[in-house]
């Protein structure tokens, strides 16, 4: 009989331990596979294109007087100006060719149907240094990006060609409309190929010099002091990073000090030091450029650890029902070692049973992984869920089977050779049949229980200290009343509407949501709330020194009337802003608290001036308003000021904020219904209620406590179960001893103490190792944990009392068993 036979014929035998083996077993590779996949997603997988490995980032750390744009692909650290990729361009000595890229929002018109979508603007060489071929047609080149605002030409994505196009080869030479521009699409970018950011999904390429024919931003192309462009580039072969960053410094220090430095305004010798001592970085660039692989890798690192945990959890509690296993079936050991088998065979055996239980359980985990994955998308927004892939790909599957294959090996390995072991025979013999597994077996047994208490104890203190953030975010002050409050955005000059045009829709906009029934208030903003964007400028402020390195700069938002009101910011002082506050009439602004703080303005700061980088001082305070929340609900309330939009010339898109009695879906619904009546070719953006959008701005805070919350119950259930099982087992085999001690006058009392003390050293042993390694992992979580230290002892203490409870529970059962022991029974126990 072959050893796979047996093994099955083996399992079968004991259906009980093998289900729940199975279980185990699947719910520990599950979770890990399903952890993986996002880990591979985010933090691994390189860009499909030709030899990956060779590309490499930019990035420009240190000063960058004047205008910064950053965005999806990277922080501000990260941007360069549009002259100096050209500077680079030319003088790419180590490398093979330069890339530059930016996304940009896009309004499409798609056969007479609006829609919103991204879109990346590109340099010419873009496609080339990728070494990417297009699907139809081709792909930009230097010459489409050779003149600013020359050629309205597009690339289309694959995906988007698919789903509005059904790959028809015949969308080549015809137009598509972005942002009321006509493109002519010259090409179809290959299948699979979603550009250079993880994240973005871009529907469409164009060439980077028509970033000011296409949208409403206006770029300087020659301004040396506006820093928006990502770049990367790919290195001639043989060339390492450290001989490319060398020499492209090379270039780019004569640069600042010759071209750059000169430009300069107000700067102190202090700053112009470190301006021309600036050094551009390289980083690896195979994965593209995204401010993800950043902001994933310690949520994802600590879920994958946690996940591990309970694998190697579920691994202990095998390892010991095949000890327990091993013990029972030793006198079939001994026979078969008797009858001529030798050691090896019976290995390969064991290890064949251990092998095929693991696959068994890999198999089953598929289904958890898959499960995982759609509980971890119902956590994130709709963004991200659409970005990453949630269902079942061939990486988890081969994650999934290697590490099936690795546990297997590794929960089998000690027992299998424990129940080989050369000495077997002469122990059957001295113990007249009945196996007790010897002093090593149960040290190991009783050091896996312990190893699990230590694991479990630090994943539940974990898991305490992220959900005790969570709900410290979820308390946290936001200085808003948004708890019935819908809000969408459209953007008519995409579509194009020209200033004039776009003031008017507002305002009708406005009018009829107000018209709705169950509505108590409207307003508008430039900059949404609480959706992580920041936007800034340096000020005037009267009263107010100012000079080179003194920080004047504030966060900002424009306004529509009743904004205070409609979302619940409390006005501390003066008035806030009405419809009259309009072009034309005298400029006022708002400030918060923390702005007057910052500039000196005390606690009466209505009537003075200040103005928006320079010195005219042409904007009236008149009014102070608590602080708020601004872009992120974890950050620190920053200095902001609000003028009201209407003083604005030009205004390409708002944010409207919907303030109702009314059921939040009945409030959506009739926002679309009234957008499509007043103008069908302007799409709606980001429709949703404020709670929802809340929700999505501390996803991650929410994902990492429910997930490491659910993980840490699961490990403490199977460290209870393997608790269970240790003693239980040890009572049995103990059945005789505990006779003979209650013969001699041991009462229950007493035996039932003898279990116990066992259960508490293991406790204690284990919850003092894994109290350690919470504090380690409490030290590494800090960044994610808000208003929380990572030894808060409340959730320690909780902690311990918690898992002593579940230690002492699990402990009890085989205690009472073992108390209610009939003596005469027991010596006569074999």
């Amino acid at each position: 009989m072959s050893p796979l036979t047996l093994a099955l014929r083996m399992l079968r035998k004991t259906p009980f331990v093998t289900s729940i083996a199975i279980a185990s077993l699947a719910l520990g590779i599950g979770a890990n596979a399903a952890i993986f996949s996002l880990f591979d997603q985010m933090l691994l997988r390189a860009l499909p294109v030709n030899e990956p490995a060779q590309l490499v980032n930019l990035s420009a750390p240190g000063p960058k007087p004047g205008s910064t744009n950053c965005g999806q692909a990277g922080d501000c650290e990260e941007v360069v100006s549009y002259p100096m990729f050209r500077d680079l361009e030319l003088k790419q000595t180590p490398f093979s060719g330069f890339a530059a890229h930016v996304l940009f929002g896009a309004n499409l018109s798609i056969k007479n149907e609006a829609m919103t979508g991204q879109g990346m603007f590109v340099s010419g060489s873009y496609f080339g240094v990728l070494g990417v071929a297009p699907a139809i047609g081709r792909l930009l080149q230097p010459a489409d990006d050779a003149v600013i605002g020359a050629n309205f030409v597009t690339v289309l994505s694959y995906d988007f060609w698919q789903e509005h196009y059904g790959g028809d080869r015949a969308i080549l030479g015809q137009t598509i409309l972005v942002n009321g521009k006509s493109l002519t699409v010259v090409g179809v970018a290959p299948a699979g190929f979603r550009g250079t950011t993880l994240g973005a999904q871009p529907a469409l390429y164009a060439p980077i010099s028509m970033r000011a024919a296409i949208t409403t931003w206006r770029p300087a192309f020659d301004n040396r002091r506006s820093y928006w462009v990502y770049v990367f580039g790919r290195l001639k072969p043989g060339v390492s990073i450290e001989q490319a960053s060398s020499q492209l410094n090379t270039t780019y220090k004569p640069i600042l000090a010759d071209v750059e430095a000169p430009l300069q305004e107000s700067m102190s010798d202090a700053t112009m030091k470190l301006f021309k001592a600036k050094s551009l970085l390289l980083t690896p660039g195979a994965r593209g450029q995204s401010s993800i692989h950043r902001e994933a890798k310690t949520p994802l690192y600590m879920l994958f650890a946690i996940t591990v945990t309970v694998l190697l959890i579920a691994c202990a509690n095998i390892a010991n029902l095949l000890l327990a296993r091993g013990a029972t079936r030793a006198t079939e050991m001994g026979v078969r070692l008797a009858l001529g088998a030798t050691r090896r065979q019976l290995l390969v055996q064991l290890l064949t049973e251990s092998l095929v239980l693991a696959l068994l359980g890999g198999v089953v985990s598929l289904l958890v992984a898959v499960w995982t994955l759609r509980a971890i998308g119902s956590l994130m927004p709709p963004e991200a869920s659409t970005t990453i892939n949630l269902s079942l790909q061939p990486s988890m599957v081969i994650f999934a089977a290697a590490t099936a294959i690795s546990t297997g090996l590794l929960f089998g390995l000690f027992p299998a050779l424990h129940s080989t072991r050369s000495d077997l025979i002469t122990v059957i013999r001295a113990g007249a049949g009945q196996i007790a597994g010897g002093r090593a077996a149960s040290r190991f047994r009783t050091a896996l229980v312990t190893a699990q208490i230590s694991l479990s104890m630090a994943l539940l203190i974990s898991a305490g200290l992220f959900l005790k953030s969570l709900v410290n975010v979820s308390r946290a002050d936001l200085g808003l009343n948004v708890d019935h409050v819908a809000t969408f955005s459209i953007t008519p000059m995409r579509s194009g509407y020209d200033s004039t045009r776009a003031a008017v829709l507002y305002e009708r906009v406005e009018q009829e949501l107000a018209a709705i029934p169950g509505a108590t208030g409207v307003t508008s903003s430039l900059v949404p709330l609480l959706a992580g964007n920041n936007w800034g400028n340096d000020v005037r402020v009267q009263g107010f020194a100012h000079g080179p390195d003194i920080d004047a700069n504030s966060r900002f938002n424009a306004i529509g009337a009743a904004y205070l009101k409609t979302i619940g910011m409390q006005l501390l002082a003066g008035r806030e802003f009405t419809e009259s506050d309009r072009l034309g009439s005298s400029k006022v602004v708002l400030i918060n608290e923390a702005f007057a703080k910052k500039f000196n303005l005390g606690t009466n700061p209505i009537g003075k001036f200040m103005s928006e980088g320079e010195d005219s001082l042409d904007l009236q305070i008149v009014g102070l308003v608590k602080d708020a929340k601004y872009a992120q609900v974890k950050d620190d309330v920053p200095p902001v000021f609000y003028t009201p939009w209407r003083q604005r010339g030009s205004v390409s898109g708002l944010y409207f904020y919907v303030n109702g009695t009314i059921p939040p879906e009945q409030l959506l619904k009739s926002i679309s219904a009234i957008m499509k009546r007043i103008d069908p070719t302007v799409p709606v953006e980001d429709l949703k209620t404020m709670p929802q959008q809340i929700r999505e701005n501390v996803f991650l805070d929410r994902l990492i406590s429910i997930m490491a919350s659910a993980f840490a119950v699961l490990a403490t259930l199977l460290a209870a179960v393997g608790l269970y099982g240790v003693l239980a087992y040890s009572v049995a085999q103990r059945t005789r001893e505990i006779g003979v001690r209650m013969a001699l006058g041991a009462d229950g009392g007493r035996v039932r103490a003898l279990v116990m003390r066992q259960v508490g050293a293991m406790t204690l042993v284990g919850s003092v190792v894994g109290i350690a390694a919470a504090f380690a992992l409490g030290r590494a979580a800090q960044s994610q944990l808000y208003k929380l230290e990572g030894h808060d002892p409340v959730v320690f203490a909780a902690a311990v009392v918690l898992l002593t409870l579940v230690a002492l529970t699990a402990g009890y059962l085989p205690a009472r068993r073992a108390a209610q022991v009939d003596p005469m029974h027991a010596l006569r126990f074999d």
